[in-house]
């Protein structure tokens, strides 16, 4: 499934992120760069160790930003990093962290010249957010920034079919005034 915003094409899809054949690829850090389970470390893994070395210079990255690397052996050109919030009942500025992480991300992609990026589901594994709460916010984030960052494409890469219904539905649901009002 995909919708178009403002000359940038959003899709869904099912598949292994470090696969991607697209100019970035994000990925769901740690604060300490450090490297980890999930998508960071399938990421690292398939990047291999210049990745890891290019994070460990960089030190680490608050909640809510994203910092840019190079992408070793990945397909992309690019790996960004994005640290997600930890949910703690939604009550703690998650959902603005959420935002901001998805946000800077693009940012980050776009400082490095890219034009298409691949985006996992931020801060819904052993972070704990809310799958249906975090997708409504990553697709009302990128539909709203990434026309005026000038990208082509914004893919979502989701592991499970389940995860891909989420992201799908979320997209679905996306009214033409929220892409334009953030």
């Amino acid at each position: 499934m995909n919708r178009t915003f403002g000359g940038t094409t959003v899709s869904c899809v099912r598949g292994d992120i470090t696969e991607q054949h697209v100019d970035a690829i994000v990925n769901a850090a740690n604060a300490q760069l450090a490297g980890g389970g999930g998508v960071d470390g399938a990421i690292h893994r398939a990047g291999g160790p210049s990745i890891m070395k290019e994070c460990r210079a960089i030190g680490g990255c608050p909640t809510g930003e994203a910092v840019r690397t190079g992408a070793g052996d990945l397909p992309a050109a690019h790996v960004v990093h994005a640290v997600g919030p930890i949910w703690r009942g939604g009550e703690h500025g998650e959902a603005d962290l959420l935002a901001s992480a998805y946000a800077s991300s693009l940012a980050a992609a776009a400082e490095g010249g890219a034009r298409s990026v691949a985006f996992p589901s931020i801060s819904t594994g052993a972070y704990g957010y809310p799958k249906a709460d975090a997708a409504a916010i990553a697709m009302a984030t990128v539909a709203s920034r990434a026309p005026a960052l000038d990208f082509h494409e914004v893919r979502f890469v989701l592991f499970s079919d389940a995860d891909l219904q989420v992201y799908q539905q979320a997209l679905a649901d996306l009214a033409p005034s929220e892409a334009s009002c953030l």
